[in-house]
C-alpha cells in the first residue's frame, strides 16, 4: 500500500509539474532591448538566424527567410520555433499565397 501510496504522489507531481509547464506557454521573460523590432542590426541576423534554426531539418530554406525577414525587420524571434508575437513585421510579412514567409 505505501509503494501505491508513493507512487500516486510521484505521478501527481509530474502532472503538475508538466501543467504548470504547459500552462506558461513555454513563453520567454523577454528583455524588451533584446527582441521585437529594431532590436538588431543587420550584421547581427546571421548569428540569430543560425540560432533560430539550429534544430530544423530543412535549415538551408529557414537560414535563407530568416535572413531575409531579419534584415527588413531587424529582428529574430526568440527559440526554435514560434513567439513571433514579439516582432510583429516578422510575423505579419506574408508569402503571396497568405502563409509566413518567416520562420
Amino acid at each position: 500500500m505505501a509503494k501505491l501510496t508513493a507512487l500516486l504522489l510521484l505521478l501527481a507531481f509530474i502532472a503538475i509539474t508538466t501543467f504548470t509547464t504547459t500552462a506558461q506557454g513555454g513563453q520567454y521573460h523577454l528583455d524588451s532591448g533584446r527582441y521585437g523590432p529594431g532590436s538588431l542590426k543587420q550584421s547581427q541576423c546571421s548569428g540569430q538566424c543560425n540560432r533560430r534554426c539550429k534544430k530544423t531539418q530543412y535549415k538551408k530554406p529557414c537560414l535563407f527567410f530568416c535572413n531575409k525577414c531579419c534584415n527588413k525587420c531587424l529582428c529574430v524571434p526568440p527559440g526554435y520555433y514560434g513567439n513571433k508575437a514579439v516582432c510583429p513585421c516578422y510575423n505579419n510579412w506574408k508569402t503571396k499565397e497568405g502563409g509566413p514567409k518567416c520562420p
